[in-house]
């Protein structure tokens, strides 16, 4: 079935977000002060993500990626996986940053996830815990070769890049294509949040990480599957990719195909807009698959033709969903 917005966009991607909850406490995503959790009460249940998805599906999201804060901190979890495989999305997907790939990744393919996102914004375990507040790189590097043992492939590798920060990591993080089939998107940092006045200083465009690549060789076209935005690369005789997805210097409105549903049931039809439909009151109120049907529909209508340019939303990526 045909999801279409107004501007004769496909929607079939749906990106939910379990929680706000996170180990880690990256500054571009979780802000440093002023910031509350949401009331366990607030946060949608597993039987009303479920009835949410059910309509979703219907309406013709075939593409479903489940996000956080840290999706796989949600109890039970595995037992989401499994009821929402037998729902029949085409593509079921995970971002984690990776801290408990390394024990969980043959239980969630068991339990029907097909691939997986890893945050990893450093290879230098100081400038890791100075981004995430966590001593973790190492465990995150055996969650990455876990995912691969388990077949969630592609395996994919989130990369923000800030100058001053992780920006000369650039090339060393790259080669990590060239050792296994990862595949290594660089993220052009996007003003997310209240806290983004930093944002300037950081940013650093598409353009002057091809830069930094060039050492390690020419960047032939290529193909994967999932790509999303990113535009895909390989270096030569590399099994995996380099993607850049450059949001800032390179908008790609045009083709967007997503809507995003809160931890707390608001369904957001552009990341950079703060419009939210509620659907949990929906839920709560007692409408059924009618109403919320009508929703996404109204979803649907409310997204806009292009993002604007006044800089991001106001809330934070923990509580938007990543």
């Amino acid at each position: 079935m045909a999801f279409k917005d107004p501007f004769g966009r496909q929607i079939n991607y749906l990106r939910v977000s379990l929680t706000d909850r996170c180990n880690f406490r990256c500054r571009y995503c979780r802000p440093q002060k002023n910031f509350n959790w949401l009331p366990p009460e607030a946060i949608l249940s597993y039987e009303e993500l479920l009835t949410i998805l059910s309509v979703a599906r219907k309406l013709g999201i075939s593409r479903l990626r489940l996000t956080g804060g840290e999706p796989l901190i949600r109890r039970e979890v595995l037992r989401l996986l499994e009821r929402l495989a037998d729902l029949g999305f085409e593509d079921l997907a995970l971002t984690t940053n990776g801290f408990f790939l390394a024990q969980m990744a043959q239980d969630l393919k068991t339990a029907g996830l097909k691939r997986v996102n890893v945050s990893l914004d450093s290879l230098n375990p100081q400038t890791f815990k100075e981004i995430t507040g966590v001593d973790g790189l190492k465990q995150v590097l055996r969650g990455l070769f876990a995912a691969l043992e388990a077949g969630l492939s592609p395996v994919k590798v989130n990369v923000v890049v800030m100058r001053g920060v992780n920006h000369k990591e650039i090339p060393a993080l790259a080669s990590l294509s060239l050792k296994a089939p990862f595949h290594i998107r660089f993220i052009e940092f996007m003003p997310i949040g209240e806290e983004t006045s930093w944002a300037e200083n950081l940013f650093v465009p598409e353009e002057e990480i091809r830069h930094l690549l060039e050492d390690l060789g020419p960047l032939e076209p290529a193909i994967v599957r999932g790509t999303g935005p990113a535009k895909v690369f390989r270096l030569p005789g590399a099994p995996g990719t380099i993607g850049f997805i450059s949001s800032q210097s390179h908008a790609f409105c045009h083709r967007c195909n997503r809507l995003r549903l809160t931890p707390e049931g608001h369904l957001r039809p552009c990341l950079f807009s703060d419009q939210e439909i509620d659907l949990r009151t929906v839920l709560r109120s007692g409408g059924g698959e009618e109403e919320i049907a009508f929703a996404f529909r109204k979803a649907l209508r409310a997204k806009p033709a292009s993002r604007t340019r006044e800089g991001g939303p106001h809330r934070s990526m923990t509580s938007i969903g990543g």
